[in-house]
């Protein structure tokens, strides 16, 4: 287990050593990086540096050339993408840049997908989603579709999504990059808090240093390497309505 974790807590999900190349291009090497149950970790770096690599090996969409990555101390790199893809729907969320809903889906549905992908049969599915929409701020527009949402309100839904089947870890790649600042910012306070409320590790991509003030903790990464690592001032608060 690599340095960078927070002293009296395991991590659910670790990479050790990473390496990963794309022909003769390194864009990892030998990364290690772990986060907590509960604790939010943003990785900073510019266009080209290896953090959405980073992301996408700990979220076991790629697999590294070398090195390894562990969910509750679990090897899952090494495991077949059938393994792979379950883990996907079962212990991570993802939250991305344009939420990436389906349009003819209203909300609630939209929400609901990762349980019903699960086998959760639609009704009880759905409830759970307008919890969630509800917690969110999202309260009487379940039935909305996409096209009829503000982008705020949409990446709110793609947030129910993310959190709906109570993941280890949620992973967000530059979430509030399609946003303005103000919803970008009431979108991460969202973030922070309903991840750490579910006591799930969040993994953020960002290059927005006012979005990484928003996590625990930020590392930077740079010609696929890990320059730094800081921690910050927690955020908190409810999770409440933004706009």
């Amino acid at each position: 287990m690599d340095e960078h974790t927070t002293p009296g807590r395991a991590p659910v999900v670790v990479g050790e050593h990473l390496v990963k190349r794309f022909g003769t291009t390194v864009a990892l090497a030998r990364v290690s990086l772990a986060a907590c149950p509960g604790e939010s970790v943003a990785i900073m770096g510019p266009s080209g540096s290896g953090k959405s690599t980073l992301l996408h090996c700990l979220a076991g969409i790629i697999r590294p050339d070398e090195g390894r990555v562990l969910l509750r101390g679990e090897r899952i790199d090494d495991m077949g993408e059938r393994r792979r893809s379950v883990l996907r729907r079962t212990e991570f969320g993802f939250l991305f840049q344009f939420g990436q809903l389906l349009p003819e889906l209203p909300a609630e549905e939209n929400a609901a997908l990762p349980l019903m992908l699960n086998g959760t049969a639609k009704r009880a599915a759905v409830a759970q989603a307008r919890d969630w929409l509800g917690r969110l701020g999202l309260a009487g527009m379940e039935r909305r579709r996409p096209g009829e949402l503000s982008g705020g309100q949409a990446q709110r839904v793609a947030l129910a999504r993310a959190l709906v089947a109570g993941p280890a870890v949620v992973f967000a790649d530059e979430p509030t990059g399609a946003l303005d600042r103000a919803t970008g910012e009431q979108t991460m306070e969202l973030l922070v808090a309903a991840s750490r409320e579910q006591g799930a590790a969040l993994v953020v991509v960002t290059h927005n240093p006012e979005v990484a003030a928003a996590c625990d903790r930020t590392v930077h990464v740079r010609d696929g390497r890990l320059t730094a690592d800081a921690a910050a001032a927690p955020a908190s608060g409810p999770v409440g309505a933004g706009r």
